[in-house]
């Protein structure tokens, strides 16, 4: 006799597995690093305390009314006049650092975001147009490229900056300058291995147009990198942001970035009032190297033959 065949067992759509998309795959490799969680654990934290600083901030440090200079360069821990503990101490012109650094890295965090996000836009835009155009196009922007890599970012910036005034807007603009030739370079030597695909050629013999040709199919093959580019020249922004505001070109003293404050206390550390400098700079190198361990390890993920 043969055996009954045992009818399948129906898959419950609530109880079963779900799919893995390329997002959660992402995710779970980007959660195996332990250093990168803790990256991203620490960015996180600073991102929410900048953007709660109006709320767990005793004083606004943008408002000059609440400044007394009789608080000025309290040490940690001591009261003010307006029955507040400075924490982390005053600062020359008695800010509370507390309440400026958290403020200052709402600056930070802003200047290196528009900065990224526009500078990226301009670059792939540029990089998408040299890949495909190719010829005598694609030469010129390239010996463009090369031009402004060729030159200090530093020094590029400082020459901006000084040529444009001092203001956060200011600020964005010259590191927009300084960084679009990063994301067009990279774009374009991507562009060009994807502009040889079967898909590109079968897209143009339908007759799209070379814009929807670039942006709509090209372009999402060349984004990992960007990704990775994105995040180092965040971190790099916010560092030339902090750079030019210490030598005096880049915020005005009333808009306490992290750069800023740091300048206030370098004329005082010879006296011994090292907090003045050393608590924002700690919050800077705490929030670069966050980004910079998320960086490190997106790359690795997106490219698995880069990770050690």
């Amino acid at each position: 006799m043969s055996a009954t065949p045992h009818p399948e067992t129906p898959v419950n759509p609530a109880t079963a597995p779900a799919a893995d998309t390329p997002w959660r795959s992402f995710w779970r490799d980007f959660f195996k690093d332990r250093v990168a969680t803790v990256g991203l654990g620490l960015f996180v934290l600073i991102v929410a305390l900048a953007l709660a600083a109006p709320l767990i901030t005793p004083q606004n440090p943008y408002d000059l009314s609440t400044v007394d200079l009789m608080d000025s360069r309290l040490p940690p821990g001591e009261a003010t006049g307006e029955g507040f503990t400075a924490w982390l101490g005053t600062d020359g012109v008695g800010r509370d650092l507390y309440s400026g650094i958290l403020y200052g890295l709402r600056i930070s965090l802003m200047v290196g975001a528009l900065s990224g996000l526009i500078a990226a836009t301009v670059g792939m835009a540029v990089g998408l147009l040299a890949a495909y155009a190719g010829g005598r196009t694609d030469a010129v922007i390239m010996r463009i490229v090369d031009l402004q890599l060729s030159m200090p970012a530093v020094l590029v910036a400082l020459i901006l900056v000084a040529a444009l005034g001092k203001g956060v807007d200011k600020i964005i603009i010259a590191l927009v300058v300084v960084q679009w030739a990063y994301y067009a370079r990279t774009v374009r030597g991507s562009a060009l291995v994807e502009r040889r695909r079967e898909y590109v050629e079968a897209a143009q013999s339908l007759g799209l147009s070379p814009l929807r040709v670039m942006f709509r199919h090209i372009m999402p093959n060349c984004l990992a990198p960007v990704i990775v580019i994105v995040t180092v020249q965040s971190a790099h922004a916010i560092s030339l942001e902090a750079t030019l505001s210490f030598l005096g070109v880049g915020l005005p003293q009333t808009e306490p970035s992290l750069g800023v404050l740091i300048a206030n206390g370098f004329q005082y550390m010879l006296s011994g009032k090292y907090w003045i400098s050393f608590f924002p700079g700690v919050a800077l190198l705490l929030t670069i190297v966050s980004i910079n361990l998320m960086g490190d390890r997106i790359r690795d993920v997106l490219n698995p033959r880069l990770e050690k």
